[in-house]
């Protein structure tokens, strides 16, 4: 996702976001481990993803 639709979001919104990417992170990594994942990359931009949310929200805590 990009940072200005995830800075839109709601506090509540982005944790829930940020339960929903980790879930699908550790599914990936059992796949990867497993050696039947099909998008590898995909783990890359999920990591960046959860960056870029713990990064919106601390930003959102200190604004406040």
């Amino acid at each position: 996702m990009k940072a200005k639709e995830l800075r839109d979001l709601t506090k509540e919104e982005l944790l829930k976001k940020l339960v929903e990417i980790k879930s699908e992170l550790l599914n990936l990594r059992f796949q990867a481990a497993m050696k039947t994942i099909e998008n590898p990359i995909r783990l890359r931009i999920l990591k960046k993803d959860v960056a870029r949310i713990n990064t919106i929200l601390t930003e959102k805590e200190l604004k406040d």
